[in-house]
């Protein structure tokens, strides 16, 4: 399996000056590739690919006329102007709405990538990240790095700079568990399991809609292309990073949680792109549920769990007695006329979820105790 484990560096003054070059170059490198793309197309209706482009940065380099210290990290940048186009000509077969690829300003390119370890980047027995041209960089090892690093990307956010390792690594599963639950995500509260418990939404976002506003606030009061505006856009950006990362602890904590007590775990297969429009946007991307089920779902592959996505048409509509009862978004209790239930509506939805996933495996409910000892992904 693959993992990224991501560690906060400390460069000296000199050492930030030299990655803040090296990213400016790499951005003046993906520029020059898409340019020279277009052009290829609109003049002589020829459309290049990563090996024609790569082929010239020999030549480039010899020249002078690319500053990036790292021979593999030139290639990697032109590997991501491919896959940009790569993936806007799959959208366009498929029918989808496709933006042309553009022009990225220096403002937006935030990364390299060292596509082998060890060449060009390496880490040191004595705690410390040895770049190429930037030499030894202080690095917060806060947890060890379990698996084989393959890949090395130098990062920069909100003003302060990362390493991410990618690793390949083998899974430990953990003692079995016949526990299976069903989990139905909502707003008003994030997520109620099939036992009825319900786990606040903390909505962090909306907790710093002050903040955030002051901070916007100060960005747009500034002359754009000064330094003022620059140091109130890093303070933004350490606004909305604070967020993030309340957030993304958040989801680390309850899926590990779920991953650790359940051998069966049920979700709903969201599409949650389509619902992220309209009134509920905000609170939609404020809870986040595609990041927590994206780490729900990769826990649960390296944990040996079996995790479980079904279609949740009908899961709000339905009662557990298999009886019709129609309910808007704002009806938040389940009265059952058929049989007589009457419980919470996203308690039930989690059951009817549970029992879903359980058909599947060939398992009958409430009870699940031939729960597989296997890691098994449905969807």
């Amino acid at each position: 399996m693959r993992k990224a484990y991501r560690y906060r560096l400390y460069p000296t003054g000199k050492q930030a000056a030299f990655l803040d070059g090296q990213v400016a170059e790499a951005c003046r490198l993906y520029n020059a590739a898409l340019q020279e793309r277009r052009d290829a197309y609109r003049i002589a209706g020829r459309s290049l690919n990563y090996y024609e482009q790569a082929n010239q940065l020999k030549e480039i380099r010899a020249a002078g006329d690319l500053a990036l210290e790292n021979f593999s990290c030139s290639q990697d940048v032109l590997r991501r102007v491919d896959k940009t186009f790569k993936t806007f000509f799959a959208r366009v077969k498929k029918g989808g709405t496709a933006g042309f690829p553009r022009f990225k300003p220096r403002s937006r390119f935030d990364s390299i990538t060292f596509p082998s370890y060890g060449d060009g980047c390496r880490l040191l027995p004595y705690g410390k990240l040895k770049i190429q041209g930037a030499g030894h960089i202080k690095v917060k090892l806060h947890r060890p790095i379990v698996g084989t690093i393959k890949t090395v990307t130098i990062k920069r956010e909100a003003g302060k700079w990362y390493v991410c390792f990618s690793v390949e690594y083998e899974p430990a599963p953990l003692p079995h568990s016949a526990e299976a639950v069903g989990l139905d995500v909502g707003l008003s509260a994030f997520v109620t399991l099939s036992d009825s418990t319900e786990v606040e939404n903390p909505r962090h976002y909306r907790e710093a809609q002050a903040r955030l506003r002051r901070a916007q606030r100060k960005v747009a009061r500034r002359k754009r292309g000064s330094n003022r505006r620059r140091k109130a856009v890093v303070l933004l950006q350490k606004a909305h990073a604070h967020v993030r990362n309340q957030r993304t602890n958040f989801h680390h904590q309850l899926s590990r949680t779920l991953v650790n007590q359940y051998g069966v775990i049920v979700v709903e297969n969201l599409n949650v792109k389509g619902l992220s429009g309209g009134m509920l946007a905000k609170s939609v991307h404020d809870a986040g549920w595609s990041a927590f089920l994206t780490k729900l779902a990769y826990k649960a592959a390296e944990a040996g769990r079996v995790f479980v996505k079904v279609d949740p048409r009908g899961t709000s509509q339905t009662c557990l007695c298999g009886a019709r009862v129609p309910k808007t978004l704002k009806v938040r209790w389940h009265e059952c006329e058929a049989c007589g239930l009457s419980a919470p509506r996203d308690h039930i939805s989690a059951q009817l979820i549970l029992r879903l996933g359980l058909s599947l495996l060939g398992l009958t409910w409430p009870t699940a105790a031939s729960v597989p000892n296997e890691a098994v992904c449905f969807s």
